[in-house]
């Protein structure tokens, strides 16, 4: 148990981190879900849409620090392959 003020704070500061972090991870996912939804439905009009809204939100969780550079411009290539894939 955190016996300093300091770490008490910490304990603090790094629960309300969690619970934003999760917030922008969620946020992320939901965006991508829209992207897989219309592949599944084979709607190429609706999937490349769905596509404008993911890479900014990827671009976001990599700014704020939830995602690595190399995971967010991982997932939107393969999101961009699947979509391109749907002639």
């Amino acid at each position: 148990m955190a016996n300093t003020p300091q770490a008490k704070k910490r304990i603090r500061r790094n629960a309300r981190r969690t619970e934003v972090n999760g917030n922008r991870i969620g946020r992320i996912r939901t965006f991508v879900k829209k992207v897989e939804a219309a592949l599944e439905a084979g709607d190429k009009a609706a999937a490349s849409a769905a596509l404008q809204g993911v890479q900014p939100e990827l671009m976001r969780g990599v700014a704020k620090g939830v995602l690595h550079r190399n995971t967010a411009s991982r997932k939107f290539s393969r999101l961009n392959k699947r979509v391109a894939a749907l002639a």
